[in-house]
């Protein structure tokens, strides 16, 4: 396997710290889910970032193999669940929609990128995740 890419971000503080990139071109403030604190994110919404941006990517790939030109939207909504006190799950529920095709088209199209986006083969039977067919 040939190693395409790489990163490595930093943690202070956990859900009330700060991330930041090892040479400091990047760094977010961090604050636990619910709690409103300034220009500051959560793991939640930075995972949720992360996997549409990477599934939509997949599903590019899959329409220019398919010779599909509409442009595509995919949303991802990230839950964090309780199972337990002390034990914590994360659900993922992603929405799309691409132009010009049919409910079911789209759908199709969505099953297939999940099958090739790395965030779906590194949750794969690891969390539930959800696909739905939107109108775009």
């Amino acid at each position: 396997m040939k190693k395409m890419y790489s990163t490595k971000m930093i943690n202070t503080g956990g859900r009330s710290g700060e991330v930041h990139s090892p040479d400091n071109s990047f760094e977010l403030n961090i604050a636990a889910p619910g709690k409103r604190v300034e220009n500051a994110t959560n793991p939640e919404q930075l995972f949720a970032a992360g996997f549409s941006a990477c599934f939509n990517s997949a599903l590019d790939l899959i329409k220019t193999q398919k010779n599909i030109e509409g442009a595509s939207t995919i949303s991802a909504q990230v839950s964090l669940y309780a199972e337990s006190e002390m034990s914590f799950v994360l659900g993922v529920e992603i929405e799309g929609s691409v132009e010009g095709l049919s409910l079911e088209e789209t759908q199709e199209l969505l099953e297939a990128a999940h099958k090739v986006c790395p965030y779906s083969k590194a949750t794969a039977g690891n969390i539930e995740v959800t696909l739905t067919a939107v109108e775009g």
